[in-house]
Formats: C-alpha cells, structure tokens, sequence
C-alpha cells in the first residue's frame, strides 16, 4: 500500500472533520467533467521526493495583501489544493473549457476549492496558477497547475458560466501564546514520523528497505506544513482542516498526531506479518 492511502485510512479520527461552510455554496456541484491527472506511483520514495521538490518558500509569484479584496473564478472539486503543490488537471466541461479561455489571455490564476456531496463547498481555498497547458483540438485543455496563496470567499461576484467569488487572502499568523515555539524542531519531528511510516510502509508492501533520503529538502517550516499535508490523499476533509489552519505550529502538531497514529497502526500490521506471515499475501 502506498504511503498517503495509509494515511487516509487510519487519521479519520485524528483531524477534527469542521470545515468552514458558506451556505452560499450548499447547492453548488462538483464539475461533472473534470478529471484529476493521477501520478503514476511506482515508488513512495520518489512520490515524496518529487512533491517536496516541488515546493518552495517563494511559492508565490506576488504577495498580496491579507486584506485585499479581489474577484477570482472559482473550481469547486472533490480535493484540496495546498500551497506549493502541483495539480494536473482535464478539463472537459463546457462552462470550465470558457473559464480557461478568459485565463489564458488574463493572469492564469483561480480558485480551487473543496467541495463535496455531502458538506458542500467550503470557504477556503488555495489558488491555482497554470504553470503548463495543452489546448487538444476537441478545445479539451491538460493543465498542470501550482498552489499559490490561500484565501477566503467573502462574497459571490455571480454564478454563471463559472462561479467568481470576492475573496481575501490568508497567511499563517504567529503561534497564539507560544512565542517560544520551536517550529523548526516540531518540524523536524514530523519528518521523523514520515520517515518512519515510509519505512514501514515499504516493509509491509515487499519492498526493499533502505534510507529514506530528505522529505523537508530545506523548507521552512510553513511550506514544509503544506507538503506534509498535501502527502495525505485520500483524506480530503481532513486536509481541508489543515487548510484552513492559520498557525503553522498548530498544523504540523495535526500533522504529527495524524502521523503518529499511523505509525502505531503500522508497527501492528508489521507485527501481525511478522507473526504470520501468510496472512499479508
């Protein structure tokens, strides 16, 4: 099994599941014909590898202000993008294929946000800057798009072809009376942990174990926040929760709690193998 599915499957318990909602937003639906590239997993190693390398502090390509307040097109779907991550995406649906020709000749920046059949849409999000795009002569689009800044829906601008919302944006504010927080060492705790789990992961898929190399590759704490978060697929309520966390300590204490427990459930399963081994295959 590989390493973010192990996640998903033993931290439902482990983040609180309370995304912001906007009512606004109750009815509105996922996009019926947009589809998720997946990334082909040959090793969990590389997959880490790779995502990390794709994260860096200077994410962002302006810095705006927390307190601006700006239209931005919004494209609600079923995961949650995070800072510094890397999404490829299939557009098919006609209202999303007219939103792609407006961002072509603008700035190539929208909202992607979470939304789900059964909690609706939340009101935070992470932006999304087409960083390579293939434009197929059915006017079908492959993007491969990168997480930007976070922010807030205040308002909807209107709701046809496509969703623009007024939103403002977020940044992680200091921890809240912990002045004395070592971010850095807390950090470093959670790439223990996921060293940890990747290694166990690894054994208990037959694969061969060796040094897990540098999973943080020099991030500050903050973005390296948004790398572990954006490793635990298959959770999306959860990774929404750690979204929209605005304190970078409070986020990797989720991260090593979440991380921990399935350490715990790992070194089980590894000693249920260990015991019979026949019960693995």
């Amino acid at each position: 099994m590989a390493f973010p599915q192990l996640i998903s499957s033993s931290s439902s318990s482990s983040l609180p599941h309370n995304p912001s909602l906007n009512p606004k937003f109750q009815t509105s639906a996922p996009p019926q014909h947009v589809y998720i590239i997946q990334r082909r997993r040959t090793n969990t190693n590389s997959l880490l590898r790779c995502s990390a390398s794709s994260f860096s502090d200077n994410h962002r390509t302006h810095s705006p202000k927390s307190d601006d307040l700006v239209d931005l097109p919004l494209f609600p779907l079923p995961l949650v993008l995070f800072p510094g991550a890397i999404l490829p995406l299939q557009i098919f649906e006609f209202r999303y294929r007219i939103m792609m020709h407006t961002l072509l000749h603008t700035d190539l920046r929208f909202g992607v946000i979470y939304t789900d059949a059964v909690s609706g849409t939340a009101d935070v999000g992470c932006v999304g800057e087409v960083v390579k795009h293939e434009r197929l002569v059915d006017d079908r689009f492959f993007l491969i798009c990168k997480g930007q800044e976070r922010f807030r829906v205040n308002n909807l601008v209107r709701t046809k072809p496509y969703l623009v919302a007024q939103v403002t944006w977020l940044e992680d504010r200091p921890s809240s009376g912990s002045e004395d927080t070592d971010l850095d060492g807390l950090a470093e705790e959670v790439e223990t942990y996921m060293k940890d789990v990747i290694r166990l992961s690894n054994r208990l898929s037959g694969k061969p174990e060796k040094e897990v190399e540098d999973l943080r590759r020099n991030l500050f704490p903050t973005p390296f926040s948004f790398f572990v978060g954006s490793t635990f697929e298959g959770a999306p309520r959860e990774q929404q929760a750690l979204l929209e966390l605005e304190d970078t300590a409070a986020r990797l204490k989720k991260e090593k709690e979440t991380l921990r427990n399935t350490l715990n459930y790992l070194t089980a399963a590894s000693a249920v193998k260990d015991v019979f081994p026949s019960s693995s295959s």
